[in-house]
């Protein structure tokens, strides 16, 4: 039987965003149902409002949010009513060769990005009993929800739900993409092109292990100053200077270079940034079917590597309990991240925030 219906943000191909009554069936085996305290507003969900994403069905929108477990489906044993989580928009299968090999994010079986649960299925409906679909597998930009077991990741309860929901994309993916993919040791250089949320956490992660110094690149003079008190040691305009330049000759090349835009045109310029044997490492999403160029003589000749990074190289189920545990020890300062906080009926004014890119998140609360 269904949940009475409750508002939702939808985006359909033919309305475009709205809100609309959205039913709940109960958790299956295998699932748990969700009630949502708060949820970020991601990019993610704008290329979707703006059409950079095509969609050919109903989602409801939000893929990063923290909750309370309320119920639990034959067969569930982590979890438990009660229990606070973070919601991780990629749920891996926890059977494939990538998954039993520790690489969850590389997982081969999920359904998350078909934007269904695994089993092909939605859980939500609408008034006339027609399927909605759940974004990135989630949909959180309701009440309640329901998703598989590999989703839904226990937290402390000391952690805020506000600071739980960026855990379950932003911060993930930023500071994954420092410890994870880069790999990045106490005293390495970087450079981070981008001081967006995700930005921005890339520079708390580089500030977290160690890295000196920080450049942080951004067009925005509020986003720069964001960057200095998350850890960076210099800010750059990407307009007025060219940064390859200025790393090659106040460094001689960085070890590291990270892209948090997803620009294929930012993204050719990052090996002549770095130093011989450095790393590129590509944490924005850049459009689908987007190509590069690159001097391949520099990139062999140089030892010179270009990193791909999808989630911070995270796997949920670890890194974001982690990740909560600095965070109440005080070694990373999340709640700066958060900007406004908003109820779910201001959806538009929270993707206004988004677009006047300060850089700072907004939280949506059911």
């Amino acid at each position: 039987m269904s949940s009475h219906p409750s508002p939702a943000v939808v985006v359909d191909p033919d309305r475009g965003m709205h809100t609309r009554e959205v039913a709940l069936r109960p958790a299956g085996p295998g699932e748990v149902e969700i009630e949502v305290r708060a949820a970020g507003v991601c990019h993610s969900d704008l290329h979707i409002v703006n059409g950079d994403w095509p969609t050919d069905r109903p989602l409801v929108l939000g893929h990063e949010a923290a909750g309370v477990v309320t119920g639990t489906g034959a067969g569930v044993t982590g979890l438990e009513p009660g229990d606070h989580v973070v919601l991780s928009w990629f749920a891996p299968c926890r059977r494939c060769r990538k998954c039993a090999a520790g690489r969850a994010w590389l997982c081969t079986e999920t359904r998350a990005v078909e934007n269904t649960l695994p089993d092909g299925t939605t859980p939500f409906t609408d008034a006339d009993g027609d399927p909605v679909w759940p974004y990135l597998g989630l949909g959180a930009f309701t009440g309640r929800l329901t998703v598989p077991e590999s989703a839904a990741v226990k937290v402390p309860r000391e952690l805020p739900f506000e600071v739980g929901a960026l855990l379950g994309c932003s911060i993930t993916t930023g500071i994954g993409a420092v410890t994870n993919t880069a790999e990045v040791r106490p005293g390495e250089s970087a450079v981070v092109i981008g001081t967006g949320g995700v930005g921005l956490s890339v520079v708390m992660g580089l500030a977290l292990v160690g890295a000196d110094p920080i450049i942080a690149v951004d067009l925005s003079p509020e986003r720069r100053e964001a960057a200095l008190r998350f850890g960076a040691t210099h800010v750059l305009d990407g307009a007025v200077t060219d940064v390859a330049a200025w790393c090659r000759r106040e460094l001689g090349g960085v070890d590291h270079a990270f892209e948090a835009i997803g620009s294929p045109r930012v993204i050719e310029t990052l090996p002549a940034m770095l130093t011989s044997g450095g790393a590129a490492v590509l944490v924005g999403m850049a459009p689908t079917g987007a190509t590069g160029a690159f001097d391949l003589f520099d990139l062999a000749d140089q030892g010179k590597r270009i990193l791909g990074c999808n989630y911070g190289s995270s796997v949920g189920q670890i890194d974001i309990p982690k990740l909560a545990r600095l965070y109440l020890a005080g070694r990373l300062p999340l709640d700066d991240l958060i900007g406004a906080t908003r109820p779910l009926s201001e959806v538009e004014a929270a993707f206004a925030d988004l677009e006047a890119g300060s850089g700072l998140r907004t939280i949506l609360r059911p």
